[in-house]
């Protein structure tokens, strides 16, 4: 299980990177491992300012649908749309290319509580 050390992570399976303050959101390695082979990735909140835990867009697998938790608050302002034409790269690359979207983050003091690798690899069992 890949779970990098350089990033932040959710209780719903999420990781984040910071680059000032915009956000970058994935679903974790576990997470897609999970899904399943990743069919749709759904996004209609592109540059829509959104609270912390709202629902900011679905993740399709064969066996179930998900729910996307923005892990931060602030506005979406970019949706990776290669994901449309290709959504396998969630499995193939939950880190790299299969990331999902780019938040300008409202409070980036709120990431410092996000979880750690090791906090996140304790709630997996990992």
């Amino acid at each position: 299980m890949n779970i990098p050390a350089e990033l932040k992570y959710t209780k719903d399976h999420e990781w984040i990177s910071l680059e000032g303050d915009i956000a970058t959101v994935g679903i974790t390695d576990f997470a897609q491992s999970e899904l399943g082979d990743i069919v749709y990735v759904e996004v209609e909140t592109l540059d829509q300012t959104l609270e912390k835990d709202e629902v900011f867009g679905t993740v399709e697998a064969v066996k179930t649908v998900s729910d996307l938790f923005l892990p931060l608050a602030g506005e979406i302002v970019e949706f990776n749309e290669s994901l449309e034409s290709d959504p396998e790269k969630v499995n193939a690359d939950p880190y790299g290319a299969g990331w999902m979207i780019k938040i300008k983050v409202s409070d980036v003091n709120d990431f410092n509580e996000l979880l750690s690798s090791e906090a996140y690899k304790e709630l997996i069992g990992a």
